[in-house]
């Protein structure tokens, strides 16, 4: 048994059951065990799944093209232009863009700040390393709220002055704790179910309508009255609240996010009856969603539709909501007429592009969503 199962165990035993959103949170962040903490490289051709930018470097020279407009765009403000990444990984996405930056606009390069919003001291070691030919040009942040600060009390110019400028994520909400959701079409009632521990193994259970709390999915009538018992959908409450917060932390500018994930709608549709959580080893999907937990990785589509609905009500605009391959397209088409026409890629530049917006590949199951204030 390891450390993380001896973790899992002890909260099941202690509570008889636990929500999924406590068991996935455990399995993917514990600060020791977690699945993202591991030295070992859990991205590319190697680890358990590929993400844009294991790709190689092109998404995000494509981001620093669009990053670079939209900056440009901002009035003159009462704070440096800023770039703040959330979930960087490795750094290595930080890396492209500046480097691209660096290369391309050394002006606004130099009048910028990358700020990297990181909770983890194991995770921002990696970025260190990856970063430090960048020195002090990138600044970190344990989390949202540090970018922020009452007037008069930090010194202009600081990350704590709030953002001026572009809010990224990119693969950051599908991996928040969701809660899972089944549909009892006797009752006609939703119930959450929880993880429990039974023989040794974790299994899963019902929680108590009593203790649960989780709001349910707000359907129509005629739609419930057809989908079918036991149908499975998840809901992500923190995914939500950390959109709200990162919209009350932009002065000025995007707040973007890059994931998988769908409208609220396509979620309740007949082929996805066990909902979207997934697990991943080695490129292939798991069946087991509660085996060797902190082993695999475990993800659930983003809801689209409730994110975008927490930025408007936050007071953010909606500019944009697409797919990946729509969004890097109009960007490429910009560089091309710039900096010459896309024959002349390197064939290895050529490949990563049709990876990341190719239908079968990246291009339309990840999407975009860009708002502004």
């Amino acid at each position: 048994m390891n450390s993380l199962v001896d973790i899992l165990t002890r909260e099941t035993l202690k509570h008889g059951v636990i929500s999924f959103a406590c068991f996935m949170d455990l399995s993917l962040h514990c600060p020791v065990y977690g699945y993202y903490e591991k030295e070992r490289d859990t991205i590319g051709r190697c680890g358990d799944y590929f993400t844009s930018v294991s790709v190689g470097g092109l998404f995000g020279e494509l981001l620093a093209f669009q990053f670079a407009e939209w900056l440009r765009e901002l009035p003159a403000a009462d704070c440096r232009l800023r770039i703040a990444e959330c979930g960087a990984h490795d750094g290595k996405l930080a890396k492209d863009i500046l480097s691209w930056m660096r290369e391309w606009r050394p002006e606004l390069f130099d009048a910028l700040q990358y700020v990297i919003v990181e909770p983890s001291t194991r995770r921002k070691k990696w970025q260190n390393r990856t970063l430090r030919e960048f020195g002090k040009k990138v600044f970190w942040a344990g989390q949202l709220q540090d970018l922020t600060a009452p007037p008069g009390s930090a010194a202009r110019g600081r990350p704590s002055d709030g953002i001026c400028g572009i809010i990224l994520s990119n693969e950051l909400l599908d991996a928040m704790p969701v809660h899972r959701l089944g549909w009892d079409s006797a009752n006609n009632t939703w119930f959450e179910w929880g993880v429990a521990m039974r023989d040794g193994v974790f299994v899963w259970t019902r929680i108590p309508d009593s203790e649960s709390g989780i709001p349910h999915p707000d359907l129509p009538a005629e739609l419930l009255e057809v989908l079918p018992d036991g149908f499975t959908a998840e809901t992500c409450p923190s995914a939500e609240a950390w959109w709200r917060e990162a919209a009350g932390v932009l002065r000025r500018g995007k707040l973007v996010t890059i994931d998988y994930g769908l409208t609220g709608e396509e979620y309740f549709m007949p082929e996805r009856k066990d909902g979207t959580l997934r697990g991943y080893h080695r490129h292939h999907p798991t069946a087991d969603l509660l085996a060797n937990p902190g082993e695999q990785d475990l993800t659930a589509h983003v809801n689209f539709t409730a994110i975008q609905s927490a930025g408007e009500a936050a007071g953010l605009s909606t500019e944009q909501f697409t797919t990946q391959a729509k969004f890097l397209t109009q960007i490429a088409e910009r560089v091309w007429r710039e900096q010459g026409d896309s024959s002349e890629w390197s064939p290895s530049r050529s490949r990563q592009f049709q990876t990341l917006t190719h239908p079968e590949h990246l291009g339309h199951l990840f999407k975009v969503l860009v708002q502004s204030k």
